[in-house]
Order: C-alpha cells, then structure tokens, then sequence
C-alpha cells in the first residue's frame, strides 16, 4: 500500500512538473507573440522600432536623452509614441491646458492607479476625486503652518550638524576616502523625512551607514513598480503577478517587507502616542482610523519627502563641482548675507534663506537640467485637442516631460544646455518663471505641496557643504546615467571626493 502510494506521489509530481514546463513555455510564447503584434504595420514608424529594440540606447544614455532628441525635432514640441499609446510633449502651453485649463479632463487615471496601486494604494499620488482632495486639503492646512515649517527646519539642521557633516569630515583628505553622494543623501533625506512625518528616526545617516531594509525594500519596490508602466502591455506584467514569477514576485515580496515596516511605525506612534506631537503621521492619524488609509499616506510621504529632494542635491553637487565659478558666487553670497564662520557652519534662518537670490538661481537652474521627476503622466478621460493642434483620443497616456523641457532652445533660448544661474535673475534678484515652462514643481492644482520645505532642505545642505568642503567627481569624465524609476536615480551612484574648504 505505501510502495503504491509513493508510486501514485510520484506520477502526480511528474504530471505537475510537465504542466509547469508547459504553461512555463506558452506564457513565453505569448509573451513574444504580444511582442511580434506589437510591431504589424500601424505602428512600425522609426519612433516605434527603436523603442521597441531599445535601438536608441546606440546613441543616447538615457531614454529622456533620446524622448528630448524626438521633441526637439517636432515642429510642435510634441510626439506620439504608438506601441505605448502615449502622446509626450514639451510645450509649455499644453502643459498649462494638462494641468490647469482642461485639468479635469487629465486625471492620473485608473491605468495608473493600477500600475502603482500595490505600493501606493490609495495614497495622494495614485488618487483622483474625493480622496485626492481630502487628503491634499489636510496635507495643505498641515504644511502650510509656521509651526509645521519651523519643526522641519529644525530636524534638518539637526540632521546636518549631526550627522551629514561629521560624515564628510570622516573622510574628508583622505586618499581612498572615495563617498557616494546620492547614497549619502538618499540617507540624510530619509532620515529627515521619517522624523518629520513619523516623529521616528532610522539613523540610516551615521558614520557607520547601516543597511535600512525599509529604504532598500522601497527602493526595489519603486524600481519594479515603474518597470511596469514602461512596458509595451500590461498583460505581460499582471500574467507574472498571477503566476508570482520574476519581476512581479520580487516586488511582491518587496512591498510585503514595506508593509510589515509601515504597520511597525504607526504602532510605535501610537505606542508614544500623538495627540501632542508635530509630526504629520500624528496629525493625521488623529482624524483618520482605517489603518489601509494610513499605511498608504504614510508610503506616499515617503515617496515624496525622500527620494525627490536626494535626485534634486545629487544633481547640484553634480553640477556644482564642474563650475567652480557658480560654488565661489554661493560662498560670496553666503559671507555677504550671512557673515564670516571660522570654526561653525551657519545654518541660516528662514529671512536670511530668502535673501540668498544667487543660492536660489542656482537651485532652480540645476533642478531645470536634471529635474528629480523627469516625466509626469495623466490619461486623457475624453477626446480633446492640445494647444498645438495635436489631436488626443479618449484614454491616451499624456505625458509632460520636465527634462526634455528644460532642454528645449525654443523654451530657454539658444544656451539651454549650459548651467547658468544668472539666467533667474532680474537686476539681481531672484524671479521664479512660469510654472508651466518650467513644471518640476508641477503647477495648477496639483502643485507640489512640499515645494517650499523641499527648498529649504536643499539650501540648508548647500549652505552647510559649501561653506566647508570642496566636492569633487572621482571620476572628471562621468555622466549621469539614469535607472527606472519614479524618480531620477543615477545608475551607480555618484563617487566623489571631499576635501575641506582651504585643506
């Protein structure tokens, strides 16, 4: 009886095994029969073809150097990608028309919600309707007050005199004393965003840089979730993530490690408790009991508060140790504004901050060449006509690309490619340009709510390193070459070496 049975265990693990191999083998075939229909006549135009081969990558580095090649040869500004069935465009006045004149016709769309909803949920940036209104009005009333503003700073001051300096000093001079930057500031920035929107603090910035499996989970779940939006069918990817294989399986298990570590930090808020505190995971979990609901906003803080601010001082410093010229004007602005240090780093106050027009320029020109968000979707809901004539079929993917944008002659005139602060200033004052020619913040009712307490973390970091430290690329040749993702990460990092100012 047992001979029979291990007999019968076996025939079934064989016939298993066989009809794994074989679903194993259609899904491939089926994979690459999507990829063929993808290419039949209606869509095999040049544009189509070199996506599809990923052919570009001969010639551009990053696919927003070859999306900024195809939109500054349109006469309009504007493309048409058909095997994604996305319409990209660098024009300032379709770009108003998006998000401001027809900005209800250009929702994120449900397309998208299901893309991102395993990580985000129903969390700010993955929402349209009641539930994006609610919480951006809570969020709005929340940063908006003085007081939310001056505990921000102070956990960024503190971040910087305690950590993200003494960190540069352990390696400051030293000949294989080689830091990555972006990793450093990815780091400072989670640190900074956890202690102001959870009232926690990993210590993921001390000397002795220990892993954080919830910055790590992120970062995978990030990379894999955009994975998805950029491929040619969502077929493919929901396949995988009802069989749970590959790519779908790692970012299942990814956002499974983000979830048990979100829940870990609202109970220990609740454990501390919140009624009394400054924190905006307190604020909001005084009003809000579904537990999903927090989880979600507490993801999309994350999101927002981390990874935009590291691509935005990864860039500068980027750009900031190849013109030397633009670092002096700082200092001298700095000493100007502010006064002469000798031992101290000067930290400097909201007032002063608003008085530093060349530090300013400086931030908004380096964000114009290398924006943190380099592209931002929306879906269109109905038919609808672009302000350039460009015809747009209900349930298009319309896409508005900051980085191509920022590179456009015909948008910043013939020395768009150079690094040139000067060029927001007026009679030396600092002037903002219109948000729709330049929409790293977005613009119209969407406008990035963090926008101010984001620049304020970025001009306390510069004020605090270029007083201090001369940053230079170990490497004098490298370019940024950028990964997938929701924001802009520089492929490998950025290896610099620090030196102290005058050492």
């Amino acid at each position: 009886m047992g001979f029979e049975a291990s007999l019968c265990l076996q025939s079934m693990s064989t016939i298993f095994c066989i009809l794994f191999f074989s679903f194993t083998v259609f899904f491939s075939l089926f994979s690459l029969l999507i990829f063929i229909l993808r290419l039949k006549p209606w869509c095999n135009c040049q544009v189509c073809r070199s996506y599809l081969s990923s052919s570009w990558a001969k010639e551009f580095g990053n696919l927003a150097d070859w999306y900024t090649h195809l939109l500054q040869k349109s006469p309009t500004g504007t493309i048409h990608v058909h095997v994604l069935g996305n319409t990209i465009t660098a024009n300032p006045e379709n770009v108003e028309h998006i998000l401001k004149t027809r900005f209800d016709n250009y929702p994120k769309g449900k397309p998208f919600s299901v893309i991102l909803g395993d990580l985000l949920g129903h969390g700010i940036f993955n929402v349209d309707g009641d539930s994006w209104r609610f919480q951006r009005k809570m969020a709005s009333l929340e940063l908006g007050s003085v007081s939310v503003r001056s505990y921000a700073l102070e956990i960024v001051s503190s971040e910087i005199q305690s950590r993200l300096v003494p960190l540069l000093l352990s390696v400051a001079g030293k000949q294989d004393g080689v830091l990555d930057l972006q990793d450093v500031f990815r780091r400072f920035s989670f640190d900074n965003i956890c202690r102001f929107s959870f009232g926690l603090d990993p210590g993921s910035l001390q000397l002795s840089l220990p892993i954080s499996s919830f910055a790590v989970a992120f970062d995978v779940a990030s990379k894999l979730s955009a994975e998805r939006a950029m491929a040619v069918s969502p077929i493919v990817w929901k396949i995988k993530r009802l069989l749970n294989v590959g790519s779908e399986r790692k970012l299942k298990e990814a956002i499974k490690t983000v979830n048990i570590l979100a829940t870990e930090m609202k109970n220990q808020r609740r454990k501390m408790g919140f009624s009394d505190r400054n924190d905006l995971l307190s604020r909001f979990m005084a009003s809000i009991d579904d537990e999903k609901y927090l989880r979600d906003i507490v993801i999309s803080f994350v999101l927002a508060g981390r990874d935009t601010v590291a691509s935005a001082l990864t860039s500068f410093f980027y750009l900031l140790s190849q013109h030397q010229r633009v670092e002096a004007a700082i200092r001298d602005e700095v000493e100007r504004v502010i006064g002469r240090r000798t031992q101290e780093v000067a930290a400097g106050s909201f007032e002063q901050m608003r008085q530093m027009h060349y530090l300013n320029a400086a931030i908004y020109e380096s964000m114009r060449l290398y924006p943190p968000v380099q592209f931002d979707s929306k879906f269109c809901q109905e038919d609808d006509i672009l302000p350039d004539g460009t015809f747009v079929t209900k349930g298009t993917r319309v896409t508005y690309h900051p980085y191509a944008m920022g590179r456009m002659e015909r948008i910043w005139g013939p020395d768009c490619l150079e690094f040139k602060p000067e060029r927001w200033l007026r009679d030396g004052v600092f002037m903002p340009e219109n948000p729709f020619k330049y929409p790293v913040f977005q613009g119209g009712l969407r406008v990035c709510l963090g926008k101010e307490m984001a620049l304020v973390e970025m001009r306390s970091v510069v004020l605090a390193l270029v007083q201090r430290f001369d940053i230079r690329l170990a490497d004098p040749n490298w370019t940024p070459r950028f990964i997938p993702g929701f924001t802009a990460t520089v492929r490998g990092g950025l290896p610099v070496f620090v030196q102290q100012k005058g050492g």
